[in-house]
Formats: C-alpha cells, sequence, structure tokens
C-alpha cells in the first residue's frame, strides 16, 4: 500500500501572466512504505516543486496530495509538520540561529504539537539529545548549550537531520540537502541520512544533483522534466545503472540539452 501518492497534481506559478509557468503537469506517483526514492532532473524540472507540494508549502492547482490514505492537498504545514520532516538546502532554513542545540532539538520533538512560549530542557532530554548525537562523532554530544549560529554548515545540517526525524516523522523529504556543503563534510552527512533512514525504516524522497549519489543511495530513481516524471527505474534496473546511461536516457526521453545542466552533469557534490 502506498503511503504517498500524488494523482494528476499539477502547479502553476504566475497563473494568468505572461510569466506562466506549469511547475507540475499531471504528475502521477506512488510511494510505498519505506521506500527511498532519489530524484534527480534538468534545471526547473519541477523537482523542489513536488516536494513543497508534499510538505505543503506549494498548494496544487489541480489535482490531490494523499498521505497515509488521506487528503492533505490542502491542508496546512503545521498540520503535517509531525508526520513529514524537511530539509531545505540552506542549512539556516532549517534550524533557528539564535537558540542553542539543545532547544532546537526540543522544538523538533514537539513538532507538530501546541507549544508555550517557553522552551523547557531537562536532564532526561539532554540524555536524549546526547545519545543521538554521539554517534555521529562530530563532538556536538558536548555543545547542547551552544547557539546554532556558531557551528559550520556541515554541523548545522547535520544537526537539521537529527531534527526532522527526532519526533517519529514517517516521511522524510529531502531538497538537495547537501548542496550547499564541500565534498567531505557532504559525504558524512550524506552516510548519516543513509543510517537514520534504514535504523529507522523512513520513508524518503531525496533531490540530488550528484547523480553518483542518486544512484548509489535509495531504492528507487525517478527522473524528471518540464514539470513530469520522465524516468521510473527501481530493484536491479537502478543499480545497474551508470552516469553515462542516466544521461543517454534524459536524452532519449525527453529530447532536452544537458551541456549546461549542473544537476544532471555533476559528479561529484559542488
Amino acid at each position: 500500500m502506498s503511503i504517498l501518492a500524488l494523482r494528476a497534481v499539477t502547479k502553476y506559478f504566475f497563473r494568468g501572466t505572461p510569466n506562466q509557468v506549469k511547475a507540475l503537469d499531471g504528475v502521477d506517483l506512488a510511494v510505498a512504505a519505506g521506500e527511498f526514492v532519489t530524484i534527480i532532473g534538468s534545471n526547473g524540472a519541477g523537482k523542489s516543486t513536488l516536494i513543497k507540494a508534499v510538505s505543503g508549502l506549494a498548494v496544487p492547482d489541480e489535482g490531490r496530495v494523499e498521505f497515509e490514505g488521506r487528503d492533505i492537498t490542502r491542508e496546512p504545514v503545521y498540520r503535517r509538520a509531525a508526520a513529514i520532516g524537511r530539509i531545505a538546502q540552506d542549512p539556516a532554513d532549517s534550524t533557528c540561529a539564535v537558540l542553542t542545540i539543545e532547544e532546537n532539538l526540543a522544538l523538533a520533538e514537539k513538532r507538530g504539537q501546541r507549544r508555550g512560549l517557553g522552551i523547557a530542557v531537562n536532564e532526561a532530554a539532554r540524555a536524549r539529545y546526547r545519545a543521538a548525537l554521539a554517534p555521529i562523532g562530530l563532538g556536538l554530544e558536548n555543545r547542547l548549550g551552544a547557539r546554532i549560529g556558531t557551528l559550520s554548515g556541515g554541523q548545522r545540517q547535520t544537526l537539521a537531520l537529527l531534527m526532522a526525524t527526532i519526533s517519529g516523522s514517517r516521511l522524510l523529504l529531502l531538497d538537495e540537502h547537501l548542496a550547499a556543503l564541500d565534498p567531505k563534510t557532504a559525504e558524512i552527512v550524506m552516510t548519516l541520512t543513509g543510517r537514520l533512514v534504514a535504523e529507522q525504516k523512513l520513508t524518503t524522497l531525496m533531490i540530488t544533483h550528484n547523480m553518483q549519489d542518486a544512484i548509489r543511495w535509495g531504492s528507487r530513481l525517478l527522473m524528471m522534466h518540464a514539470g513530469r516524471i520522465i524516468f521510473d527505474v527501481s530493484g536491479e534496473a537502478k543499480s545497474a545503472l551508470t552516469v553515462p546511461a542516466l544521461i543517454a536516457k534524459f536524452h532519449e526521453v525527453s529530447k532536452g540539452d544537458l551541456t549546461d545542466d549542473r544537476v544532471l552533469l555533476s559528479g561529484g557534490n559542488g
């Protein structure tokens, strides 16, 4: 049974104006519980808009979004927050710079719940946070009182990943969460991503501009172009893919030009 379904989802930007753009064009997608789906595509393909339609940041003009059998097409972001975690490309978008590590984690634990004005962190909570941070190996478990603004981009994105999964999320949305990181840090964060997804059996959609990551990680790969899913592969067929084969497939099904497209030509982070 699908945990997530998009049914004929269409989304316009600047609709009815000379600048109208059809970001999603009748997208149909069913994702099974526990699937780890990587998403690649040309610039402006609709990848981020698809993620935003699921998270509630973009409301479809046509079609439906269903989560766990329930229509959430027009449900506000805060109502989805307890079940759906999202991490954006910019580490600053997923954390609060003026709060401490422990305060950010405390807020994440209460995502989707009613909250008072204060942020109370007790010793039991600190013990949980240390236990979650220690395996990462960045020493953040010893810096719970440090403000987020003092951390590096990689440290912040690592924390954002924990924040997105700490409250029992059932769906994880990753919108190029490695793109702003250097290659070494990106590898650390990606390895942590893979571990958390596997341990928690999280259903995951991950947009990436790194084709090698798209092949290496996940159980299913989607390629998008012009607001549509033009290639969908999983299992042994996905495992057998190579970067040249993906580029050839893009030309075959889209008639597109990848010459200047960093998303599909990237063999490494950056």
